[in-house]
């Protein structure tokens, strides 16, 4: 299910369309969603739902 594939800042970069930079901003100012989980490497992951929803809602620029 494409819901359940996990993604890495790359990703939500790229569905948002944005920098990988500015999505790591965004969870440094608390402002994208806890990850779903952290890889063995320290690195953390959102599944794709977490992230579609977060992004429906998210405010966007003025």
């Amino acid at each position: 299910m494409a819901g359940n594939e996990l993604w890495s800042y790359v990703e939500i970069a790229r569905h948002i369309n944005v920098q990988a930079e500015t999505v790591r901003n965004y969870r440094r100012h608390g402002l994208l969603p806890e990850p779903d989980l952290v890889d063995p490497g320290g690195h953390p992951r959102w599944y794709a739902d977490t992230i579609r929803v977060w992004a429906r809602n998210r405010p966007r620029r003025r």
